[in-house]
């Protein structure tokens, strides 16, 4: 494939401008179009998430375009999860027994705005912003825009088109309704919602509370979180049910109901938020939903990247850091050369899809946990021990949540199987009193449960292998 020819690239969002830098660097002629205006001079934020958790997935594409010193620039380290009880009591639970493994929270706009930039550096990438794509032929790679500023009609053709315009996707939507070839498609929502509010830095500027974590109110049913900003903020977002328990978001209507609920069940976040109020009837409830489809690909012709392949819920924090490794892994083929643009979509999307449907099935587990299992004894027990054998034995073990943030070699449906068979085995263990969690465990004994945790891992796997879960 040469070169020179032309890429159609549908939304610049994060996926987006990110393959447009990478296409650009590799020589390809590469065009995109953006419905929104352009966010480095308008405010567009508003409902949005509006910072991001960014680990080490995202950062090997950040490796791979150059840029990983400026990025680093735009984030603020989070070691652990701050759990805050009902009565205001908190437990840092880190990430990972090694101390060089945390998340971090990074602008979503401040992160998008430098990955514009970058593109645009390259002469051969033009970026168009209020350009709304209506729809796309993907017979004849065409498609249809409406330009926001004059209102007028207009297609643009290439060699080839990619979209990137996320989980409401023109060209899905184009793929479903034409009908033109074996298409399947699914978009599952949670009963849960979520609506951002906002913890504003003090009077001097500083953070009001701790200020590198992830900050959790788990309450079984719902749940408050908060990421810290450069700015001395905190984005706080509230996942509630729409319609059920006693409080959700159909039956929060007046302010009152509105303090009441945060008083009883989160006192402490109250207390720093004087804007709740405001904040809360201000910015919209938004939905919360997984799309799932297949193929992404029509021919040689078009392909589905991002959200606009494999929207998932926010629960892992890896929305953004799967949709940049499918630029790598996209990267991965290309360099493959092979002879067809039908050869390269068919090839990337046989190797990315179960990792994929992987990361978005993680997402759901866990919503649960988070809301829920970091209260529970057992799970913080089981926290724990992984904390203790990944200290001890840092080339041995590795967590769930370690697999799927840290090791990025890992692709996200090996990291879900080994992952869920170790807790399995671990949980297990822990509640037979099998194995003991004491704190003041010597390095053999904590080998000899690293063994016995091993063993019992193999024996799941094994099982589900044989019952053809595996």
């Amino acid at each position: 494939m040469k070169q020179q020819q032309n890429i159609l690239i549908i939304g610049a969002g994060l996926c987006g401008s990110l393959l447009a830098l990478r296409l650009g660097q590799r020589g390809y002629r590469v065009s995109v179009y953006e419905m929104r205006p352009d966010l480095r001079k308008v405010d567009i934020s508003a409902g949005r998430s509006i910072n991001l958790a960014f680990s080490n997935r995202g950062n090997k594409a950040m490796k791979l375009v150059g840029i990983e010193d400026k990025v680093k620039a735009l984030c603020i380290p989070m070691n652990g999860r701050m759990i805050h009880d009902k009565e205001g009591q908190t437990f840092l639970s880190n990430y990972s027994g090694r101390d060089h493994e945390f998340i971090n929270s990074i602008s979503r706009g401040g992160l998008n705005a430098l990955l514009l930039d970058e593109a645009e550096k390259h002469e051969n990438v033009s970026i168009y912003f209020n350009k709304k794509c209506k729809s796309v032929d993907f017979k004849k790679t065409t498609a249809l825009f409406k330009d926001y500023e004059t209102k007028s009609e207009f297609v643009e053709d290439a060699d080839v088109i990619i979209a990137t315009d996320g989980a409401g996707s023109s060209m899905r939507k184009s793929y479903y309704l034409a009908k033109k070839f074996l298409f399947s498609f699914s978009q599952d929502y949670l009963t849960h919602g979520y609506k951002e509010l906002s913890i504003l830095p003090n009077k001097t500027g500083d953070y009001k509370t701790y200020k590198n974590a992830l900050h959790i109110w788990p309450r079984g049913s719902f749940m408050l979180i908060a990421l810290p900003n450069l700015d001395g903020s905190f984005t706080v977002t509230l996942f509630l049910s729409y319609d059920e328990g006693e409080y959700n978001f159909n039956n929060l209507t007046t302010p009152e109901i509105v303090s009441e609920f945060f008083e009883k069940e989160f006192p402490d976040a109250l207390q720093l938020m004087p804007n709740l109020i405001e904040d809360f009837f201000k910015n919209p409830t938004a939905p919360l939903g997984t799309v799932k489809c297949s193929p992404w690909h029509y021919k040689g012709n078009t392909l589905l990247m991002g959200d606009s392949a494999h929207a998932i819920v926010p629960f892992y924090g890896q929305g953004m850091n799967a949709s940049f490794e499918d630029v790598v892994e996209f990267d991965t083929v290309l360099d493959q050369n092979l002879e067809s643009w039908e050869s390269v979509f068919c090839t990337y999307e046989a190797t990315r899809k179960k990792d994929t449907d992987a990361i978005a099935d993680l997402a759901i587990d866990n919503f649960h946990e988070m809301k829920d299992h970091v209260a529970n004894p057992i799970f913080k027990e089981k926290r724990k021990l992984e904390m203790a054998l990944e200290q001890n034995f840092p080339n041995e073990y590795s967590s769930k949540y370690s697999l799927v943030t840290f090791n990025e070699d890992f692709g996200y449906l090996e990291a879900m199987t080994r992952g869920r068979a170790q807790d399995k085995a671990i949980i297990n263990m822990i509640a037979d009193k099998r194995i003991s969690t004491e704190s003041d465990m010597t390095k053999a004994e904590l080998k000899d449960i690293l063994k016995r945790v091993q063993q019992e891992t193999n024996n799941i796997l094994e099982d589900d292998r044989i019952s053809g879960l595996k």
